[in-house]
């Protein structure tokens, strides 16, 4: 038996398990935490075309906020910060906003609250004026997004124009949902229906900078769809924290008439960093400016290494399989239905490239296209290196969504998936991962520090083939079942004729408490290159203070960052999952909601179920959570397992049953 695959995080080779002397039985508060984020030095500008439908100079910026859902309170904040930039003689500001009854009260502006769908004129020192104030309306409709833009253009001619649009981000799958309107998303194709329909309705030939906050939009398939209507783009290829961007960041256009697209994205790029110090978010961060006059080139150089790979796709599918679980990914859940699959683009194709020479030339090529169309990125010490957009790749055909393939830009890379998994599916029996004696379990030792080492010998006719190893633990039940309290990255490596796989586990769990109330929960680990931070993904059930009957729970996630040498955690934040978009989005403050831990159990019967781990809720305060790691008690049996896993999904599993001594 094995569990889900793990969370991978980092863009490095294997990562150990969590050493020892980093176990910990700490209660701390997460704290906001300092630093800067990376970016890259900003080459020379390219010129710019001359565009269709522009009359003087200065810029109009369209904001089109999507709050019709639990996100409502973060974009009212953030309207009120492009109000108080606000329209003067060189920028004008119109939005839109669709407000819900079920998110709080909170006044924008000098607006007050309402519920429903209102378009706005920014005036000066936070003013706004009601352009049309359109009650009940589907804010995921394309022909609302359309008319939005054709009527705020014709309003407010300029030399440059804006679009920028905020809710739940999925990357390819699209943005959304309005909770209003039977959580309509506002997927790929219609975001560019829309976008196109009002441009043409305004004689515009296309904006000068398009932008989405929002989580995992700085996606290639998203970017290659959108580059024919907007010179630049703006977006996170991971997920965003609630706070978005710093619209102080407008400042420059209202003092600038002649600032070019890329001055504005340089400016959203360095507010965005630094309010995510300010916040204490900085650490997990990505944002980047993409010139999409560019993409052409990288459309072409992402299809050639597509039919490269398929070309020789039984040869390079392991180097695949191998990068992808070693490669810098985003939207990453343990819950594997969750997971969003997302790697970066030009981390996957350099690993690639350099253990594949046969693709060699054409990965390259992905790399060199790339870094021209990627003006400037910002990132943190957890998506250190991110390259600007991420690529779809689900690791087993299982875990893929079948629209994919509708998607047009989805291209070669769809047909490269499909010959990636036939290889998978192709691997004979023998070179399958398997350790050599499954039956009588790993290798189980006692270390000094009062952990465990798991160590099993595997098949070297596999070894090629393997992906990766881990090791995870789970507490046993009276009804036979085991529940899961997390997983870690385990090693292995080839010695020769018994090459081994070994993870280490500390016999300790995490708990969560508000003050009040505790619970056990999962926890998926990870760490830097440096092995000085550490990061959990942590799954929950959130259910919100207007919900007092529990009939409406949301999937959450709780992503926490360690600092290894403090024993500190320096962020924590909690993001909504949304079923119906595929997307995900900070969870608002709601002192007085309650979360859950989730954690993995696996029935007598193989049925694998994540399940709430008390009947205890918890408040979401979440700056009052804190969290302990500790020691099983004495006499507990746990099950260890130590699993292996090649490209084709395939998996062995040596297991013991442990007292804790």
């Amino acid at each position: 038996m094995s569990l889900a695959r793990p969370c991978r995080r980092l863009p490095s080779a294997r990562r150990p398990a969590l050493a020892p002397a980093l176990a910990l039985t700490l209660v701390v508060l997460a704290t906001a935490c300092t630093g800067g984020s990376g970016g890259e030095d900003d080459p020379a500008p390219a010129a710019e075309a001359a565009h269709t439908g522009r009359e003087g100079d200065g810029w109009t910026v369209l904001h089109y906020s999507m709050a019709d859902t639990n996100l409502e309170p973060f974009m009212v904040a953030d309207v009120n910060e492009l109000g108080a930039v606000g329209s003067n003689e060189h920028l004008q500001i119109r939005e839109f906003i669709d407000r819900s009854a079920e998110y709080g009260e909170d006044e924008l502006l000098d607006q007050g609250s309402w519920v429903g769908a209102r378009v706005l004129d920014l005036g000066a020192d936070g003013t706004a004026e009601v352009v049309e104030d359109l009650g009940d309306v589907d804010s995921a409709d394309p022909a609302v997004l359309a008319s939005f833009i054709a009527d705020g253009i014709e309003a407010h001619r300029a030399g440059h124009y804006a679009l920028v649009i905020s809710d739940h981000g999925a990357s390819w799958p699209g943005i959304g949902p309005d909770e209003g309107s039977d959580y309509d998303v506002l997927d790929l194709a219609e975001i560019t229906d829309a976008i196109s329909s009002g441009l043409e309705q305004a004689g515009v030939d296309k904006l000068d900078l398009l932008g989405f906050d929002a989580c995992l939009m700085a996606n290639y398939e998203v970017a290659s769809a959108v580059a024919p209507l907007a010179d630049r783009l703006v977006a996170s290829q991971e997920l965003e924290p609630g706070h978005g961007w710093d619209y102080g960041a407008l400042q420059l256009l209202a003092e600038d008439p002649d600032a070019t697209a890329d001055d504005l994205g340089a400016e959203i790029l360095t507010g965005f960093a630094g309010q995510a110090a300010e916040q204490g978010t900085q650490d997990q961060i990505t944002l980047a400016l993409v010139d999409l006059t560019e993409m052409a080139a990288v459309d072409e150089a992402v299809s050639d290494f597509a039919t490269a790979l398929t070309e020789s796709s039984t040869d390079v599918a392991p180097v695949v399989g191998q990068s992808e679980a070693t490669t810098l990914a985003f939207g990453k859940s343990p819950d594997e239905t969750q997971d969003k699959h997302l790697s970066d683009l030009g981390l996957l194709a350099a690993a690639i490239g350099e253990s594949a020479p046969e693709v060699a030339d054409p990965a390259d090529a992905v790399v060199a296209a790339l870094d021209e169309a990627v003006v400037e990125t910002v990132d943190g010490i957890g998506t250190a290196g991110a390259t600007g957009l991420s690529i779809y790749l689900p690791p087993v055909p299982g875990l893929a969504d079948p629209a994919y393939s509708a998607v047009p830009t989805s291209g070669d890379w769809a047909g490269f998936l499909d010959a990636y998994y036939s290889a998978g599916e192709a691997i004979p029996v023998a070179e399958q991962a398997a350790f050599t004696d499954p039956a009588d379990g790993p290798d189980v030792s006692f270390d000094g520090d009062g952990s465990i080492t798991l160590t099993g010998t595997f098949d070297p006719a596999g070894l090629e083939n393997i992906t990766e190893a881990t090791i995870s633990y789970a507490l046993v039940n009276d009804d036979g079942s085991i529940t899961y309290l997390g997983e870690e990255i385990a090693d292995f490596a080839d010695d020769g004729a018994a090459p081994e796989a070994s993870g280490n586990y500390d016999l300790t769990a995490m708990q969560i408490s508000d003050g009040e109330d505790r619970a056990y929960a999962y926890v998926a680990l990870d760490l830097s290159d440096d092995l000085s931070t550490a990061f959990f993904d942590v799954p929950l059930t959130y259910y919100a203070s207007t919900d007092p009957r529990g009939r409406h729970p949301f999937d959450a996630q709780l992503s926490l960052v360690l600092d290894i040498e403090a024993g500190e955690f320096t962020s924590e934040t909690i993001y909504i999952y949304d079923e119906e978009s595929g997307g995900y989005g900070e969870l608002a403050p709601d002192p007085e909601g309650v979360i859950v831990p989730d954690v993995l159990t696996v029935g007598a019967d193989g049925e694998q179920v994540w399940e709430a781990t008390t009947d205890v809720g918890l408040y979401a305060d979440v700056a009052n959570l804190t969290y302990e790691f500790v020691p099983l008690d004495p006499g507990t049996t746990i099950q260890a397992d130590l699993t292996l896993y090649d490209f084709g999904g395939n998996s062995s599993t040596l297991s013991s049953l442990v007292e804790v001594p």
